[in-house]
């Protein structure tokens, strides 16, 4: 497993744009997202209605990888069989991701704090 390449759950992106030192390490690794993640930062960048919105889009979409199909269908199934923890679709399906590709998913959110293949930094 490439401990210097991560598929950045969309909170980590926010944390890195907003400064939060807790996420300055990553601020040098390989970053990788997908469609998914995109569409949750642009919507959240414009909810916010954040300055250098078109900055920050135009800097990650170069990220985006392509999900396969038979890891959104895993995701799926992972959500449902833990439907009680209230894990988004976004999640689930870069968890997924990020281990079709051999590399960790990186979050804040606590529901994955224990799982294999992530990279947990609390909020």
């Amino acid at each position: 497993m490439n401990n210097n390449i991560f598929i950045y759950d969309t909170y980590a992106i926010v944390e890195i744009i907003e400064g939060n030192e807790k996420y300055k390490e990553y601020i040098d690794k390989e970053i990788r997202i997908n469609d998914f993640i995109f569409a949750e930062l642009s919507y959240i960048l414009l909810r916010k209605n954040y300055p250098k919105a078109d900055f920050y889009l135009s800097r990650y979409k170069k990220y985006i990888l392509h999900v396969n199909p038979e890891s959104i269908k895993k995701a799926m199934k992972f959500r449902y069989e833990n439907k009680e923890t209230r894990m988004s679709t976004t999640d689930c399906i870069s968890y997924f991701q990020a281990k079709e590709l051999g590399i960790k998913f990186l979050t804040g959110d606590k529901e994955f704090e224990d799982l294999e293949n992530v990279e947990f930094v609390k909020k």
